[in-house]
């Protein structure tokens, strides 16, 4: 399926035929779902009791500040990535393993918000006649970003309501995750892009592509 400047989920080509404008507008579009997922959980975290009077390391509201290098490779790989970890403290919540799982959802739930707002500047552009494929790549990098968490691995969201009921004997596959999780998947998306076969995407594409026609209420073409 392709909408914008090419296919859902978009993933820039930077070797065979680069299209700059597209490149260029996908960079900005993922550096907007960095920074939205990580000040929505530093927010989140700071609500539910983990406040850190003057941490400038949270709410800074600067992209650049949050990029994990492995996450930033992976938007390359697989057209979605992650920001450098938020450091929590369990502890300072009323109930550690809910709050926690909380905060981590909050990032992907802030992609899904930008996206919507996206899709709204959409219609309102196709309204007068405008291109609107700039706030299509923002909607579909940031529905990716929110599918893709997803995945079972650290230090995406969906491996904090699996770490949370881990039994006291098995934190130590936590922890080893923590460190090669990153990695992990980078890996993953790279034997794909590599070998052709799918092996994560072939799942969550799908779902992908459905919410951008949902969100967006625009015909998507088949490629």
């Amino acid at each position: 399926m392709t909408v914008g400047f090419g296919s859902v989920p978009f993933i820039p080509d930077l070797f065979h035929h680069p299209a700059i404008d597209a490149i260029a507008v996908f960079v900005v579009s993922a550096l907007l779902a960095i920074m939205i997922n990580a000040e929505a959980q530093a927010f989140m975290a700071a609500i539910l009791g983990d406040a850190r009077p003057g941490a400038k390391d949270r709410f800074h509201f600067n992209a650049f500040l949050h990029l994990d290098i492995l996450g930033s490779i992976c938007f390359l790989v697989a057209g979605f990535g992650w920001p450098k970890p938020l450091a929590i403290d369990p502890g300072k919540f009323k109930y550690p393993r809910l709050y926690t799982l909380i905060t981590r959802l909050a990032g992907p739930v802030a992609n899904i918000l930008l996206a919507n707002i996206a899709a709204s500047l959409t219609f309102g552009l196709r309204f007068f006649s405008i291109d609107p494929r700039v706030f299509l790549m923002v909607l579909v990098v940031n529905i990716t970003v929110a599918i893709y968490n997803l995945i079972p691995l650290p230090p995406l969201a969906a491996w904090s309501f699996i770490s949370i009921w881990l039994p006291g004997q098995a934190q130590g596959i936590n922890k080893g995750l923590q460190i090669s999780g990153s990695i992990l998947i980078v890996a993953i998306f790279l034997s794909e892009r590599i070998t052709g076969v799918g092996i994560i995407s072939p799942y969550l594409n799908p779902l992908v592509r459905e919410m951008v026609r949902f969100i967006a209420g625009l015909p998507l073409q088949a490629s």
